[in-house]
Formats: C-alpha cells, sequence, structure tokens
C-alpha cells in the first residue's frame, strides 16, 4: 500500500514537472551583417553554404546581406515546426512592419539568424527603434515572447 501510494506522489510530481518546462527564448541579438561574415572557407570548395548548425532565415534568400536578429532558443519538448513573426518599427515609420519565418524547433537548443534583407532593410547603419519576437505553434498561438525596451511604453504610476 505505501509503495503504491509512493510511486503515486511521484508520477505526480514528474508530470507537474514536465508539463511546466516551456520553450523559451533565451537572448536576442541585434545587428547589421555584411554577405561576406556568412562566408566559410567550405564554401569555396563546394560553392554551398555552410551554417555551421545555425539556421539562418532571410526575407530574400537570395542576399545575405542585412540586418539580423541572432535568437537562442530552447525547447524541452519534442521538435516541432513553429512560426517566428517579427515586429519591427523603424526609424521611418511608427508602424510595425511584420515577418514571419517557419522556423525548425529541434528538442534542446535551436540558434536561429532571421535577417531582414535587400529591400526589407537597407541601411546598414541603421537600427530598428523597437521590435517584438513571438514564436507561435501551428495553431497561432504564442510559446514564447521576447521584445526590446521601447516596445511598449512603460506603466504609469
Amino acid at each position: 500500500m505505501f509503495a503504491r501510494v509512493l510511486i503515486t506522489s511521484f508520477s505526480l510530481i514528474f508530470v507537474t514537472l514536465a508539463s511546466s518546462a516551456e520553450l523559451a527564448i533565451v537572448h536576442v541579438y541585434t545587428g547589421w551583417r555584411d554577405a561576406a561574415s556568412f562566408k566559410r572557407i567550405s564554401e569555396y570548395f563546394d560553392g554551398k553554404e555552410n551554417t555551421g548548425g545555425e539556421t539562418v532565415l532571410r526575407t530574400q534568400p537570395d542576399q545575405r546581406a542585412g540586418f539580423y536578429f541572432l535568437v537562442r532558443v530552447t525547447n524541452p519538448a519534442a521538435p516541432l515546426t513553429a512560426q517566428a513573426r517579427l515586429e519591427i518599427i523603424g526609424s521611418t515609420t511608427a508602424k510595425p512592419v511584420t515577418h514571419t519565418f517557419t522556423v525548425p524547433l529541434k528538442s534542446g537548443a535551436t540558434v536561429l539568424q532571421l535577417g531582414l534583407t535587400r529591400s526589407d532593410w537597407t541601411d546598414a547603419k541603421a537600427n530598428p527603434v523597437a521590435w517584438k519576437l513571438d514564436v507561435l505553434d501551428s495553431a497561432g498561438q504564442v510559446l514564447a515572447t521576447e521584445k526590446s525596451f521601447l516596445w511598449e511604453k512603460p506603466a504609469q504610476p
């Protein structure tokens, strides 16, 4: 009898811990990258882009130079295909511009390079005023969110 209660208790604790593990955006770094910064020595031999294990997604896939969001995501669950919705407010517009990327997330850590290239970001010296990144599941539910400090107006006391 005692063993049955003990096993049931441990099972409940395990289920609670397993369900509390969630997908998380660990960090986001932003900045301009020149096309040459993506070229690795192996590309000179075989002509294929070597991403070094990172998932590189661009608004204009044939262009490498652009403004990038380097995103590290941890996924404690099974691999899934998600949507990364990136909303950006630039210096020339007050309304956010939205870019969506289909991202494969493996179990564990995934490093994403989300690039705004060619006409989507032309100025190497410009930075966004504010940005917000949502990772969505196939049903459109938000799994994780990260945003810049200026994305929303601070609460008034």
